[in-house]
């Protein structure tokens, strides 16, 4: 089995390409480097897939948690466009492919759904258009839509924070934990729809092997967690207090207010769908998951 990855290179994608090499799977990387494994976008547009694919995955999109890049039209725009018309020019190759691959795995996030304290969402509940981030997930997933005659089954992960030790959340927020700095973001009481990158990968290779999954995933972790639980976690996993609550206004102030959402708002997200499909979680809880992350190496 061949698998083009779109966006193989960061944070997930390594966790993913590691993976499926590890399984045998023959794997090819777009990114925007001309290096060994690898095809640049460019490359996709002018010569389309290679031959013999047989899956297709695009995690393509710029990070939305820079610290260096200010919140503006124009960043906004870099985000949009780096997930929109990554996910049109794969579309654009699997349609033009002689053969086809059997299956296309597209990236979306909980951002999907609307922010809440109460409410609880599967992959049959609404959401969508109420500000930019759920409008940016439903424009990602409607870029995705292919075309019914291609007969290629599509799979769209709603993607939650993914955690891992060097990358994501994890490597931002280990140094000031390390030093005993650590405390819950805001209130803490807001949801945390978290799940381990090693699992968002392993949901992407479940996808790929079973011909019966199709539509949306929520991928999310089983155990729902709220923020001040989360930070407490982790900071029991590294040995480390729990005792510096960051404020509000210097999320806002530090990421704007727009994108403060994804650190003071949540969503309390179910897997259903992914848990009826029979796959099984390396990490179904957040303490085995922190302490994971919790080691200055990680072996695995």
């Amino acid at each position: 089995m061949s698998v083009v990855v779109g966006g193989g290179s960061g944070f997930i994608g390594s966790h993913l390409c590691k993976l499926l090499r590890t399984k045998g799977l023959k794997v090819t990387v777009i990114s925007r480097k001309d290096e060994e494994d690898t095809m640049t976008w460019n490359d996709l547009n002018k010569n389309g897939l290679p031959v013999g694919t047989t899956a297709v995955v695009n995690m393509a999109g710029q990070t939305l948690l820079s610290m260096t890049s200010r919140w503006n039209e124009k960043y906004k725009r870099d985000v949009w466009s780096s997930r929109i018309d990554t996910t049109k020019d794969l579309v654009r190759a699997i349609t033009r492919a002689d053969v086809p691959p059997k299956v296309f795995v597209s990236f979306s996030a909980v951002g999907y759904y609307q922010t809440s304290l109460t409410a609880e969402y599967t992959e049959d509940s609404h959401g969508g258009d109420f500000d930019f981030l759920s409008r940016l997930c439903q424009a990602w997933e409607e870029a995705a839509i292919l075309p019914k005659d291609k007969n290629v089954r599509l799979v769209t992960l709603r993607v939650g924070l993914a955690l891992g030790r060097y990358g994501g959340l994890i490597q931002r927020m280990y140094l000031p934990y390390f030093l005993g700095l650590g405390g819950r973001l805001g209130s803490g009481e807001q949801w945390f729809p978290w799940i381990h990158a090693d699992d968002v990968a392993g949901i992407v290779l479940h996808a790929i092997q079973n011909d019966n999954i199709t539509g949306v995933l929520n991928t999310v972790a089983p155990e729902a967690a709220t923020n001040a639980q989360f930070s407490r976690t982790l900071a029991r996993a590294m040995w480390r207090p729990d005792f510096f609550p960051l404020p509000a206004f210097v999320i806002n102030t530090v990421f704007g207010s727009e994108r403060g959402k994804l650190f003071l708002e949540g969503q309390r997200v179910i897997p259903k769908r992914v848990l009826e499909s029979g796959y099984k979680f390396k990490y179904p809880d957040l303490k085995s998951a922190c302490e994971n992350c919790s080691h200055l190496i990680v072996n695995d």
